[in-house]
Protein backbone atom coordinates (compact mmCIF):
# COMPACT_ATOMS: atom_id res chain seq x y z
CA UNK A 1 0.00 0.00 0.00
CA UNK A 2 1.36 3.43 -0.94
CA UNK A 3 0.06 6.89 -0.03
CA UNK A 4 1.34 10.02 -1.79
CA UNK A 5 1.09 13.26 0.12
CA UNK A 6 0.64 16.75 -1.29
CA UNK A 7 3.33 19.06 0.05
CA UNK A 8 0.59 21.15 1.66
CA UNK A 9 -0.89 18.16 3.56
CA UNK A 10 -1.41 18.88 7.24
CA UNK A 11 1.44 17.47 9.33
CA UNK A 12 -0.98 15.99 11.86
CA UNK A 13 -2.77 14.15 9.06
CA UNK A 14 0.56 12.86 7.80
CA UNK A 15 1.38 11.49 11.20
CA UNK A 16 -1.99 9.74 11.48
CA UNK A 17 -1.59 8.23 8.02
CA UNK A 18 1.94 7.04 8.79
CA UNK A 19 0.69 5.46 12.01
CA UNK A 20 -2.08 3.74 10.03
CA UNK A 21 0.46 2.41 7.52
CA UNK A 22 2.66 1.20 10.34
CA UNK A 23 -0.23 -0.67 11.97
CA UNK A 24 -1.37 -2.12 8.64
CA UNK A 25 2.13 -3.40 7.84
CA UNK A 26 3.04 -4.62 11.30
CA UNK A 27 1.47 -8.06 10.88
CA UNK A 28 3.11 -8.53 7.49
CA UNK A 29 6.53 -7.55 8.83
CA UNK A 30 6.01 -9.74 11.90
CA UNK A 31 5.31 -12.80 9.77
CA UNK A 32 8.14 -11.99 7.36
CA UNK A 33 11.03 -11.17 9.70
CA UNK A 34 10.24 -12.72 13.11
CA UNK A 35 10.85 -16.49 13.15
CA UNK A 36 7.58 -18.26 13.84
CA UNK A 37 7.04 -21.23 16.14
CA UNK A 38 3.54 -21.90 14.83
CA UNK A 39 1.79 -21.58 11.50
CA UNK A 40 -1.03 -19.76 13.30
CA UNK A 41 0.64 -17.52 15.89
CA UNK A 42 -1.70 -16.61 18.72
CA UNK A 43 -4.72 -18.25 17.08
CA UNK A 44 -4.25 -16.12 13.98
CA UNK A 45 -5.32 -12.96 15.78
CA UNK A 46 -3.47 -9.79 14.83
CA UNK A 47 -2.82 -8.19 18.22
CA UNK A 48 -0.18 -5.49 18.33
CA UNK A 49 0.44 -4.56 21.98
CA UNK A 50 1.27 -0.93 22.66
CA UNK A 51 1.60 -1.10 26.45
CA UNK A 52 1.13 -3.37 29.43
CA UNK A 53 0.41 -2.26 32.98
CA UNK A 54 -0.54 -4.49 35.88
CA UNK A 55 -2.86 -7.19 34.55
CA UNK A 56 -3.95 -5.28 31.44
CA UNK A 57 -2.49 -5.18 27.93
CA UNK A 58 -3.48 -2.40 25.53
CA UNK A 59 -3.14 -2.69 21.75
CA UNK A 60 -2.37 0.06 19.25
CA UNK A 61 -6.08 0.62 18.74
CA UNK A 62 -6.67 1.26 22.41
CA UNK A 63 -8.42 -2.06 23.08
CA UNK A 64 -7.68 -3.55 26.49
CA UNK A 65 -7.08 -7.20 27.30
CA UNK A 66 -7.03 -8.83 30.72
CA UNK A 67 -3.92 -10.99 30.98
CA UNK A 68 -4.86 -14.38 32.41
CA UNK A 69 -1.60 -16.16 31.57
CA UNK A 70 1.08 -13.68 32.74
CA UNK A 71 3.28 -14.38 29.74
CA UNK A 72 3.16 -18.08 30.75
CA UNK A 73 3.69 -17.53 34.49
CA UNK A 74 6.34 -14.82 34.04
CA UNK A 75 4.55 -11.65 35.14
CA UNK A 76 3.67 -12.86 38.64
CA UNK A 77 3.61 -9.26 39.90
CA UNK A 78 1.97 -7.90 36.76
CA UNK A 79 3.47 -5.90 33.93
CA UNK A 80 5.80 -2.94 34.44
CA UNK A 81 5.56 -2.91 38.23
CA UNK A 82 6.84 0.53 39.33
CA UNK A 83 9.38 -0.96 41.75
CA UNK A 84 10.83 -3.18 39.03
CA UNK A 85 10.93 -0.35 36.50
CA UNK A 86 12.75 1.82 39.06
CA UNK A 87 15.28 -0.93 39.82
CA UNK A 88 15.95 -1.41 36.10
CA UNK A 89 16.42 2.31 35.54
CA UNK A 90 18.75 2.77 38.49
CA UNK A 91 20.94 -0.24 37.71
CA UNK A 92 21.13 0.50 33.98
CA UNK A 93 22.67 3.88 34.80
CA UNK A 94 25.43 2.19 36.84
CA UNK A 95 26.43 -0.79 34.73
CA UNK A 96 24.76 -3.58 32.79
CA UNK A 97 27.14 -6.19 31.38
CA UNK A 98 30.68 -6.51 32.69
CA UNK A 99 32.25 -9.88 32.00
CA UNK A 100 31.28 -13.48 31.37
CA UNK A 101 31.90 -16.43 33.72
CA UNK A 102 30.70 -14.63 36.84
CA UNK A 103 34.18 -13.96 38.19
CA UNK A 104 33.60 -10.30 38.96
CA UNK A 105 32.17 -9.51 42.39
CA UNK A 106 29.02 -7.82 41.16
CA UNK A 107 26.96 -6.24 43.92
CA UNK A 108 23.52 -6.88 42.32
CA UNK A 109 24.29 -10.60 42.03
CA UNK A 110 25.58 -10.84 45.59
CA UNK A 111 22.63 -8.95 47.06
CA UNK A 112 20.07 -11.00 45.19
CA UNK A 113 21.69 -14.39 45.78
CA UNK A 114 21.95 -13.61 49.48
CA UNK A 115 18.33 -12.45 49.65
CA UNK A 116 17.09 -15.48 47.76
CA UNK A 117 18.98 -17.97 49.94
CA UNK A 118 17.42 -16.44 53.06
CA UNK A 119 14.08 -17.79 51.82
CA UNK A 120 15.43 -21.28 51.13
CA UNK A 121 16.58 -24.24 53.25
CA UNK A 122 20.20 -24.06 54.38
CA UNK A 123 21.26 -26.77 51.91
CA UNK A 124 20.19 -24.59 48.98
CA UNK A 125 22.77 -21.88 49.46
CA UNK A 126 24.62 -21.49 46.15
CA UNK A 127 22.98 -19.81 43.16
CA UNK A 128 24.22 -20.32 39.61
CA UNK A 129 22.63 -17.66 37.41
CA UNK A 130 21.40 -18.41 33.89
CA UNK A 131 19.48 -16.50 31.26
CA UNK A 132 16.33 -18.62 31.51
CA UNK A 133 14.68 -21.91 32.40
CA UNK A 134 16.05 -24.21 29.72
CA UNK A 135 19.60 -23.21 30.55
CA UNK A 136 18.92 -23.81 34.25
CA UNK A 137 17.85 -27.34 33.33
CA UNK A 138 20.97 -27.87 31.22
CA UNK A 139 23.24 -26.69 34.02
CA UNK A 140 21.52 -28.89 36.58
CA UNK A 141 21.84 -31.99 34.40
CA UNK A 142 25.55 -31.33 33.88
CA UNK A 143 26.01 -30.76 37.59
CA UNK A 144 24.26 -34.05 38.43
CA UNK A 145 26.50 -36.02 36.07
CA UNK A 146 29.63 -34.26 37.28
CA UNK A 147 28.82 -34.66 40.98
CA UNK A 148 27.71 -38.30 40.87
CA UNK A 149 29.88 -39.69 38.08
CA UNK A 150 26.75 -41.41 36.75
CA UNK A 151 25.05 -41.11 33.37
CA UNK A 152 21.40 -42.14 33.72
CA UNK A 153 18.84 -39.36 33.92
CA UNK A 154 15.15 -39.82 34.70
CA UNK A 155 12.10 -37.63 34.21
CA UNK A 156 8.36 -38.24 33.91
CA UNK A 157 5.87 -38.70 31.11
CA UNK A 158 4.12 -35.46 30.13
CA UNK A 159 6.94 -33.46 31.72
CA UNK A 160 8.13 -30.21 30.15
CA UNK A 161 11.61 -28.92 30.99
CA UNK A 162 12.52 -26.75 28.00
CA UNK A 163 13.46 -26.99 24.33
CA UNK A 164 17.27 -27.09 24.21
CA UNK A 165 18.75 -30.51 23.45
CA UNK A 166 19.37 -31.67 27.01
CA UNK A 167 16.10 -30.25 28.32
CA UNK A 168 14.27 -31.67 25.32
CA UNK A 169 15.69 -35.09 26.12
CA UNK A 170 13.94 -34.92 29.49
CA UNK A 171 10.61 -33.93 27.93
CA UNK A 172 7.99 -36.59 28.52
CA UNK A 173 6.20 -36.30 25.19
CA UNK A 174 7.42 -37.97 22.00
CA UNK A 175 5.59 -35.76 19.50
CA UNK A 176 7.75 -32.72 20.25
CA UNK A 177 11.00 -34.73 20.39
CA UNK A 178 11.07 -37.13 17.45
CA UNK A 179 12.11 -34.63 14.79
CA UNK A 180 15.27 -33.71 16.74
CA UNK A 181 16.77 -37.09 17.54
CA UNK A 182 19.32 -38.29 18.45
CA UNK A 183 19.00 -36.68 21.88
CA UNK A 184 20.79 -37.49 25.14
CA UNK A 185 21.37 -41.20 25.69
CA UNK A 186 20.57 -43.06 28.91
CA UNK A 187 17.35 -41.19 29.63
CA UNK A 188 14.31 -42.88 31.14
CA UNK A 189 10.72 -41.67 31.68
CA UNK A 190 8.50 -42.87 34.53
CA UNK A 191 4.77 -42.57 35.17
CA UNK A 192 3.90 -39.46 37.16
CA UNK A 193 2.36 -40.22 40.59
CA UNK A 194 3.10 -43.95 40.25
CA UNK A 195 4.95 -44.97 43.42
CA UNK A 196 5.77 -48.49 42.23
CA UNK A 197 7.67 -47.06 39.25
CA UNK A 198 10.17 -45.36 41.57
CA UNK A 199 12.02 -48.66 41.88
CA UNK A 200 13.44 -47.78 38.45
CA UNK A 201 15.70 -45.30 40.27
CA UNK A 202 18.95 -47.11 40.98
CA UNK A 203 22.55 -46.47 41.98
CA UNK A 204 23.41 -45.72 38.36
CA UNK A 205 20.88 -42.84 38.24
CA UNK A 206 22.57 -39.44 38.39
CA UNK A 207 19.40 -37.43 38.86
CA UNK A 208 15.65 -37.43 38.54
CA UNK A 209 13.90 -34.22 37.57
CA UNK A 210 10.28 -33.45 38.43
CA UNK A 211 7.77 -30.62 38.28
CA UNK A 212 5.75 -30.52 41.52
CA UNK A 213 2.87 -29.49 39.29
CA UNK A 214 3.13 -30.61 35.69
CA UNK A 215 2.25 -27.43 33.82
CA UNK A 216 2.11 -28.41 30.18
CA UNK A 217 0.30 -31.64 31.08
CA UNK A 218 -2.64 -29.42 31.99
CA UNK A 219 -1.92 -28.73 35.68
CA UNK A 220 -1.39 -32.15 37.25
CA UNK A 221 -0.20 -31.99 40.84
CA UNK A 222 2.18 -34.51 42.37
CA UNK A 223 0.70 -36.47 45.29
CA UNK A 224 2.24 -35.90 48.71
CA UNK A 225 2.90 -39.62 49.27
CA UNK A 226 4.51 -39.87 45.84
CA UNK A 227 6.93 -36.99 46.48
CA UNK A 228 7.87 -38.31 49.92
CA UNK A 229 8.60 -41.76 48.47
CA UNK A 230 10.57 -40.14 45.65
CA UNK A 231 12.74 -38.29 48.16
CA UNK A 232 13.28 -41.53 50.13
CA UNK A 233 14.27 -43.46 47.01
CA UNK A 234 16.75 -40.77 45.98
CA UNK A 235 18.30 -40.89 49.44
CA UNK A 236 18.60 -44.68 49.24
CA UNK A 237 20.35 -44.65 45.85
CA UNK A 238 22.40 -41.46 46.13
CA UNK A 239 20.40 -39.95 43.27
CA UNK A 240 20.08 -36.17 43.08
CA UNK A 241 16.51 -34.88 43.20
CA UNK A 242 15.94 -31.88 40.92
CA UNK A 243 12.77 -29.83 41.43
CA UNK A 244 11.80 -27.87 38.33
CA UNK A 245 9.98 -24.84 39.76
CA UNK A 246 10.44 -22.73 36.67
CA UNK A 247 6.67 -22.38 36.32
CA UNK A 248 5.53 -23.01 39.91
CA UNK A 249 8.02 -20.77 41.69
CA UNK A 250 7.68 -17.30 43.17
CA UNK A 251 4.24 -17.71 44.70
CA UNK A 252 2.37 -19.27 41.80
CA UNK A 253 0.99 -22.22 43.81
CA UNK A 254 0.41 -20.57 47.19
CA UNK A 255 3.87 -20.71 48.77
CA UNK A 256 7.03 -19.03 47.57
CA UNK A 257 8.08 -22.41 46.16
CA UNK A 258 5.87 -25.44 45.72
CA UNK A 259 8.36 -27.85 47.33
CA UNK A 260 7.54 -26.22 50.68
CA UNK A 261 4.08 -27.82 50.53
CA UNK A 262 5.63 -31.31 50.40
CA UNK A 263 7.88 -30.85 53.45
CA UNK A 264 10.93 -32.12 51.60
CA UNK A 265 14.02 -30.38 50.21
CA UNK A 266 15.33 -31.06 46.69
CA UNK A 267 19.04 -31.33 46.01
CA UNK A 268 18.81 -28.87 43.13
CA UNK A 269 16.12 -26.21 42.61
CA UNK A 270 15.40 -24.72 39.19
CA UNK A 271 13.86 -21.25 38.88
CA UNK A 272 13.16 -18.71 36.12
CA UNK A 273 9.91 -17.28 34.62
CA UNK A 274 8.37 -15.31 37.54
CA UNK A 275 11.84 -14.57 38.88
CA UNK A 276 12.72 -11.39 37.01
CA UNK A 277 9.55 -9.31 36.92
CA UNK A 278 9.55 -9.59 33.13
CA UNK A 279 13.28 -9.66 32.39
CA UNK A 280 15.12 -12.81 31.26
CA UNK A 281 16.82 -14.63 34.12
CA UNK A 282 16.97 -18.10 35.65
CA UNK A 283 19.08 -20.13 38.05
CA UNK A 284 19.85 -23.55 39.40
CA UNK A 285 20.42 -23.63 43.13
CA UNK A 286 22.16 -26.32 45.18
CA UNK A 287 24.60 -26.62 48.06
CA UNK A 288 27.96 -24.94 47.70
CA UNK A 289 29.50 -28.40 47.93
CA UNK A 290 27.61 -29.43 44.81
CA UNK A 291 28.05 -26.29 42.72
CA UNK A 292 31.78 -26.25 43.46
CA UNK A 293 32.06 -29.41 41.32
CA UNK A 294 31.72 -27.15 38.27
CA UNK A 295 34.81 -25.13 39.16
CA UNK A 296 37.45 -27.84 38.69
CA UNK A 297 38.15 -30.81 36.40
CA UNK A 298 37.55 -28.96 34.18
CA UNK A 299 37.78 -25.36 35.22
CA UNK A 300 34.80 -23.40 33.89
CA UNK A 301 32.68 -26.57 33.98
CA UNK A 302 29.60 -24.51 33.13
CA UNK A 303 29.68 -20.99 31.75
CA UNK A 304 27.40 -18.49 30.04
CA UNK A 305 27.69 -14.96 28.80
CA UNK A 306 24.63 -13.24 30.21
CA UNK A 307 23.66 -15.26 33.29
CA UNK A 308 23.21 -12.91 36.24
CA UNK A 309 23.09 -9.80 34.06
CA UNK A 310 23.14 -6.87 36.47
CA UNK A 311 19.90 -5.29 35.23
CA UNK A 312 18.02 -8.60 35.25
CA UNK A 313 19.28 -9.39 38.75
CA UNK A 314 18.23 -5.95 40.00
CA UNK A 315 14.75 -6.57 38.58
CA UNK A 316 14.70 -9.99 40.26
CA UNK A 317 15.65 -8.46 43.62
CA UNK A 318 12.81 -5.96 43.35
CA UNK A 319 10.42 -8.76 42.35
CA UNK A 320 11.43 -10.93 45.30
CA UNK A 321 10.94 -8.02 47.70
CA UNK A 322 7.47 -7.32 46.32
CA UNK A 323 6.35 -10.95 46.52
CA UNK A 324 7.70 -11.53 50.03
CA UNK A 325 6.92 -8.18 51.64
CA UNK A 326 3.39 -8.08 50.24
CA UNK A 327 2.97 -11.84 50.75
CA UNK A 328 1.63 -12.15 47.22
CA UNK A 329 1.95 -15.93 47.40
CA UNK A 330 -1.08 -15.83 49.72
CA UNK A 331 -3.07 -14.25 46.88
CA UNK A 332 -2.84 -17.53 44.97
CA UNK A 333 -5.37 -19.11 47.36
CA UNK A 334 -7.73 -16.17 46.86
CA UNK A 335 -7.44 -16.48 43.09
CA UNK A 336 -8.06 -20.23 43.22
CA UNK A 337 -11.14 -19.77 45.43
CA UNK A 338 -12.53 -17.02 43.20
CA UNK A 339 -12.12 -19.12 40.06
CA UNK A 340 -13.54 -22.29 41.63
CA UNK A 341 -16.60 -20.50 42.93
CA UNK A 342 -17.43 -18.41 39.87
CA UNK A 343 -16.12 -20.22 36.80
CA UNK A 344 -18.78 -22.89 36.35
CA UNK A 345 -20.34 -23.91 33.05
CA UNK A 346 -21.77 -27.09 31.45
CA UNK A 347 -19.05 -27.03 28.78
CA UNK A 348 -16.34 -27.29 31.44
CA UNK A 349 -15.67 -30.98 32.02
CA UNK A 350 -12.97 -30.47 34.64
CA UNK A 351 -11.28 -27.58 36.40
CA UNK A 352 -7.80 -28.37 37.69
CA UNK A 353 -6.24 -25.55 39.66
CA UNK A 354 -3.39 -25.21 42.14
CA UNK A 355 -3.22 -21.69 43.51
CA UNK A 356 -2.98 -19.32 40.56
CA UNK A 357 -2.18 -22.03 38.01
CA UNK A 358 -5.23 -23.62 36.42
CA UNK A 359 -6.55 -25.61 33.48
CA UNK A 360 -10.12 -25.45 32.18
CA UNK A 361 -10.59 -28.79 30.44
CA UNK A 362 -13.30 -29.10 27.80
CA UNK A 363 -12.28 -32.64 26.73
CA UNK A 364 -12.51 -31.38 23.14
CA UNK A 365 -9.53 -29.85 21.34
CA UNK A 366 -11.58 -28.16 18.61
CA UNK A 367 -13.86 -26.49 21.14
CA UNK A 368 -10.92 -25.44 23.29
CA UNK A 369 -9.16 -23.71 20.40
CA UNK A 370 -12.37 -21.92 19.40
CA UNK A 371 -12.96 -20.78 22.97
CA UNK A 372 -9.39 -19.51 23.33
CA UNK A 373 -9.67 -17.47 20.14
CA UNK A 374 -13.07 -16.10 21.19
CA UNK A 375 -11.74 -15.18 24.63
CA UNK A 376 -8.87 -13.20 23.10
CA UNK A 377 -11.32 -11.43 20.81
CA UNK A 378 -13.43 -10.69 23.91
CA UNK A 379 -10.46 -9.12 25.68
CA UNK A 380 -9.16 -12.03 27.78
CA UNK A 381 -5.68 -13.40 27.07
CA UNK A 382 -5.42 -17.14 27.55
CA UNK A 383 -3.70 -20.09 25.89
CA UNK A 384 -3.52 -23.89 25.64
CA UNK A 385 -1.12 -26.51 27.00
CA UNK A 386 1.49 -28.39 24.98
CA UNK A 387 0.45 -31.85 26.18
CA UNK A 388 -3.20 -31.12 26.94
CA UNK A 389 -4.74 -29.43 23.92
CA UNK A 390 -8.26 -29.86 25.31
CA UNK A 391 -7.59 -27.43 28.18
CA UNK A 392 -7.31 -23.65 28.45
CA UNK A 393 -4.60 -22.07 30.61
CA UNK A 394 -5.35 -19.78 33.54
CA UNK A 395 -2.37 -18.16 35.29
CA UNK A 396 -3.07 -14.50 36.12
CA UNK A 397 -0.67 -12.17 37.91
CA UNK A 398 -0.76 -12.77 41.66
CA UNK A 399 -1.76 -9.17 42.27
CA UNK A 400 -4.66 -9.09 39.80
CA UNK A 401 -7.52 -7.04 41.22
CA UNK A 402 -10.55 -9.06 42.32
CA UNK A 403 -12.95 -7.05 40.17
CA UNK A 404 -10.70 -7.48 37.13
CA UNK A 405 -10.60 -11.25 37.60
CA UNK A 406 -14.39 -11.21 38.01
CA UNK A 407 -14.67 -9.34 34.71
CA UNK A 408 -12.43 -11.89 32.99
CA UNK A 409 -14.53 -14.75 34.37
CA UNK A 410 -17.74 -13.11 33.15
CA UNK A 411 -16.22 -12.68 29.68
CA UNK A 412 -15.20 -16.34 29.61
CA UNK A 413 -18.68 -17.46 30.66
CA UNK A 414 -20.21 -15.25 27.97
CA UNK A 415 -17.94 -16.89 25.39
CA UNK A 416 -18.90 -20.35 26.65
CA UNK A 417 -22.60 -19.46 26.44
CA UNK A 418 -22.10 -18.45 22.84
CA UNK A 419 -20.36 -21.73 22.04
CA UNK A 420 -23.13 -23.64 23.81
CA UNK A 421 -25.89 -22.37 21.54
CA UNK A 422 -25.61 -25.15 18.90
CA UNK A 423 -26.01 -27.69 21.70
CA UNK A 424 -29.45 -26.31 22.55
CA UNK A 425 -30.88 -26.87 19.08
Amino acid sequence: MYVFFNLQTNEALKMRCNLFLCIMNQRELFLKHVAQTSDTPFSGIDMNVRSAQGSVLTDVNGKEYIDLISGISVSNIGHCHPAVVKAIQEQSQKFMHLMVYGEFNQSPQVVYATSLCKHLPSSLNSVYFTTGGSEAVEGALKLAKRATGRTELISFKNAYHGSTHGALSMMGDEFFKNSFRPLLPDVKHLEFNNISGLNEITKRTAAIIIEPVQGEAGVTKADLAFIKKLRERCNETGTLLIFDEIQTGFGRTGTLFAFEQYMIVPDILLIAKGMGGGLPIGAFIASQTLTSKLTVDPVLGHINTFGGNAVSVAAAQATLEIITEEKLYLSAARIEKQIREKLKHPLIKELRIVGALGAIDFKDETLNMKVIKSCIEAGVITDWFLFCSTAMRIAPPLNIEQNLLDKAIINILTVLDRHSEPLRV
